[in-house]
């Protein structure tokens, strides 16, 4: 137990107990621990390369009001925080020696820790992105026309072609991840369902993923159209299809992250029906250089 109610476990299971209910009460703002803390729950650190994981929870009089998640040794991902309590989270994990490389959450969160984890250490913190916005689905609309073809889910027997298209959208997005038979069931793709907008011969023409059902709620991630294809609405159909998807297979709530520096695809989703939630960042952490005298 920490003061001013934080409490730390590396057990999910406890961690879910206690915030579990706190988490699914706001969906789509904690999006990330909801999801990472599942992935965690079925597969272990390990899994991810990581080196162990730590849940934190804010509690209060009985009442949770805030948490978080870290898989050592990557960023420290945050819920909705105060300016206060931030301040009090980054001075007890500097207390218990816990050194971070970066902090994500939503900006105003990511931004009072950051500020706050520079008073206690002296690191100096670097915003590496503010690009996501993460919206949520209104109501679904379907691009009208729909482009010729159909959509349809990927089974099985379609691996080959679902590991292709997640390393080409890897390439595509910049993210250092390998992925072939070897190092698939390791990344953060392996437990997505998958969507395939296809013309009318069968030719694959886009994708898109979904994460499984965590707290009522689906997040729609990846969605990806080669260059050479863009143009033709293919992103739409889907991004539609894997949106109906996710509500038939019983979300309440459908979100995803897009790139803000992308108007295309933000115009697009909003079309579709999704609308802002918040928008998102990244801070990473330096030691001030010492002083050379």
């Amino acid at each position: 137990m920490l003061s001013d109610g934080w409490q730390l476990t590396e057990d999910v299971d406890e961690f879910l107990a206690r915030a579990g209910d706190f988490l699914r009460s706001r969906p789509g703002r904690h999006v990330m621990t909801l999801t990472w803390a599942e992935r965690l729950r079925t597969r272990g650190a390990a899994a991810f390369g990581g080196e162990g994981q730590v849940f934190g929870v804010l509690e209060r009089a009985g009442e949770v009001h805030a948490a978080f998640h870290r898989l050592t040794p990557r960023a420290l991902c945050l819920t909705p925080l105060t300016p206060e309590q931030a301040d009090t989270l980054a001075a007890h994990l500097v207390a218990l020696g816990h050194p971070l490389p970066s902090v994500s959450a939503d900006h105003g969160t990511a931004t009072a820790f950051a500020e706050a984890w520079q008073r206690h250490t002296g690191a100096t913190p670097k915003i590496r992105d503010t690009r996501l916005r993460l919206y949520r689905l209104g109501t679904l609309t379907p691009p009208e026309p729909m482009p010729a073809g159909r959509g349809r889910l990927l089974g099985e027997r379609d691996h080959e072609q679902v590991m292709y298209w997640c390393g080409e959208f890897a390439k595509a997005v910049g993210e250092d991840v390998t992925i072939d038979a070897r190092s698939w069931a390791g990344t953060r793709y392996a437990d997505k369902r998958y969507t395939l907008w296809e013309t009318p011969d069968g030719t694959p023409v886009s994708i898109a993923g979904m994460n499984p059902l965590i707290g009522g709620q689906i997040q729609v991630d990846i969605v990806y159209t080669p260059a050479h294809l863009r143009g033709h609405g293919y992103a739409g159909a889907v991004t539609a299809e894997v949106s109906r998807a996710a509500l038939a297979a019983g979300a309440k709530d459908v979100v995803l992250f897009a790139d803000r520096s992308n108007p295309t695809s933000n115009a697009l989703y909003q079309r579709l029906g999704y609308r802002t939630l918040t928008d998102w960042a990244t801070y990473d952490f330096a030691l001030a250089a010492p002083d050379g005298g």
